[in-house]
């Protein structure tokens, strides 16, 4: 599944990951093991959907789903992903895409894709979700614009059986 493995580094030694599970296909990635998953996504394979916000997890920008659970990329060390499937955006298919461009629920599209991420971890596991089960799932993920109602309005239509 996956490789950990030791290596010197400085005289330290460092855990070091080779492969991770991503968006379906086997990936080689050879980074510390405490490196942010999020740096491994975009700096060791060029997945740059995910992108870096605060650095701290309070934005939700790096969202991505771990074994198909909402996790901030930025402060998940890679080793918390070793032996998981990891999924980014440019692994979504879902009608919440559809429905975002739809109901303009972006201005810069910056948190676009961890909004997005996060409403399809909501859908899947509310495929109906109210008004207050958006809110409460995608409070922590902020959007710079402003664009809040459009993107309930999104997750809700997606959410909807003719959506």
């Amino acid at each position: 599944m996956h490789t950990l493995r030791i290596k010197a580094r400085h005289n330290n030694l460092m855990a070091s990951i080779t492969g991770i599970s991503v968006n379906g296909t086997r990936r080689r990635v050879d980074a510390d093991a405490d490196v942010p998953l999020l740096t491994a996504l975009r700096d060791h394979l060029g997945l740059t959907g995910t992108k870096y916000g605060c650095g701290e997890g309070q934005c939700g920008a790096c969202t991505v789903l771990l074994d198909g659970q909402p996790v901030r990329s930025c402060i998940t060390p890679l080793r918390a992903a070793a032996g998981k499937q990891i999924t980014t955006i440019e692994g979504i298919h879902h009608p919440l895409q559809e429905t975002f461009l739809k109901e303009g629920a972006m201005q810069c599209g910056y948190c676009t894709s961890g909004m997005i991420v996060a409403g399809v971890a909501l859908l899947r596991k509310t495929p109906h979700p109210s008004r207050e089960d958006i809110v409460h799932h995608m409070n922590g993920n902020i959007c710079r614009c402003g664009t809040y109602l459009r993107i309930i309005a999104a997750v809700q239509k997606a959410g909807q059986p003719h959506a």
